[in-house]
């Protein structure tokens, strides 16, 4: 059986202390097949220099992790480096980073930084750690695991030090933070705004003025969304069956592209594939039937025209076509599989295509593929 799959949507909330001026508090984002990152770095005082410091640490910590480190070891680094800026004049900034496993297993790592808050369905509460010795320097780590409806957040500590002068010695604090929290979800408040209050909260303890950069990160966990495509056959003819096989049996929505693609899953599914007989669409090409797959489309022509449509809003759709009918499916997914043959196809270097500006499924799916992960989408791709 197929692994479900965790998404993370991630709220962000932040103002910075100067208005109209950065932010020194930066936030990114990753996704990757096996986890979604996210990194929260607090940059020494405020202003510019405090936003260059942070982004300094944010870009290196993800160049880190995307030359294949481990979160460990990247963590480490750059934590090695942090302890050696801790002079006034070097780029200093306060690190929290959270990794969140497609099963919701979750890493916490902090240095400098306040601890994060795990938010539930009914209540949060502030994670407990254990240390992490780094060089001279000693870290935090935390663990838990994340179910669709519950949230991790990450504050700095414009948030947690929010109040002090007007209440309490140490300011909000993550417990403080984990306790408002709770009041909220029991009054039946939801995830998605947990953020927003809490960044606003801060700011009323504060008496509405603006002492710190403010951030408060959610990343919120539900069930995923997948969809499975399938465009071109397969290189070597013999491997048909095989990945056919595969792709029925991943997770989520199937969608295949191409007559001839569509014709390798009929045969080895032992169905009947069907095409549209009186199409409704003057500009889309026509569908086909296969029971057992959620779309069967057209190939070149259609991802080309996909590709075309992909930034537009579903609502200003004019008609449902099979190309919008697959724009529609792309834009609830979350992550998104893509198998691409290698199998040669000479109908796509026709003239005709040439003329009508048609580009090779070699050239189009890169496009397609740059475009959802722009929109935030998990893309995979696998050449067969």
């Amino acid at each position: 059986m197929a692994q479900r799959y965790v998404h993370i949507d991630v709220d962000i909330r932040q103002s910075p202390k100067h208005p109209n001026g950065p932010c020194g508090d930066v936030v990114a984002q990753q996704r990757t097949e096996q986890a979604t990152d996210v990194i929260v770095c607090d940059g020494i005082g405020s202003g510019m220099r405090a936003y260059i410091a942070a982004t300094l640490h944010v870009s290196r910590l993800q160049s880190l992790l995307r030359e294949g480190f481990s979160l460990r070891r990247a963590f480490s680094s750059l934590v090695g480096t942090l302890q050696a800026w801790r002079d006034p004049s070097q780029p200093y900034a306060a690190v929290s980073v959270a990794r969140v496993l497609n099963d919701g297993e979750a890493t916490i790592l902090t240095y400098d930084a306040p601890a994060p808050v795990l938010v539930g369905r009914n209540s949060a509460m502030a994670l407990p750690s254990r240390p992490l010795v780094v060089g001279h320097s000693v870290a935090r780590q935390s663990n838990c695991f994340l179910g669709p409806g519950e949230g991790l957040l990450l504050l700095t500590d414009g948030i947690t030090q929010a109040g002090i002068g007007r209440g309490p010695t140490e300011g909000w604090t993550s417990e403080g933070v984990a306790e408002y929290v709770s009041r909220r979800l029991s009054r039946s408040s939801g995830l998605r705004h947990v953020a927003e209050a809490v960044h606003d909260e801060a700011l009323r303890l504060d008496g509405n003025v603006f002492r710190d950069d403010m951030t408060a990160v959610l990343a919120r966990c539900r069930d995923g969304q997948t969809l499975n495509l399938f465009t071109g056959p397969p290189a070597d003819r013999r491997a048909d069956e095989a990945v056919v096989r595969r792709f029925l049996a991943m997770d989520g929505a199937k969608v295949v592209c191409g007559a001839t693609t569509a014709a390798i899953v009929a045969k080895a599914l032992g169905r009947k594939l069907t095409v549209e007989r009186s199409p409704v669409s003057l500009i889309a090409p026509p569908k086909y039937e296969l029971a057992g797959i959620d779309l069967v489309t057209e190939g070149a022509v259609t991802l080309n025209q996909l590709c075309n449509i992909l930034d537009v809003a579903v609502e200003e759709f004019e008609e449902v076509n099979p190309v919008t009918e697959l724009a529609e499916m792309l834009h609830r997914a979350d992550r998104v599989h893509v198998i691409v043959g290698r199998g040669a196809n000479p109908a796509n270097d026709s003239l005709g295509f040439k003329q009508q500006g048609i580009l090779r499924r070699q050239r189009v799916v890169p496009l397609l593929v740059e475009k959802l992960r722009g929109r935030g989408k998990l893309v995979v791709t696998s050449e067969v």
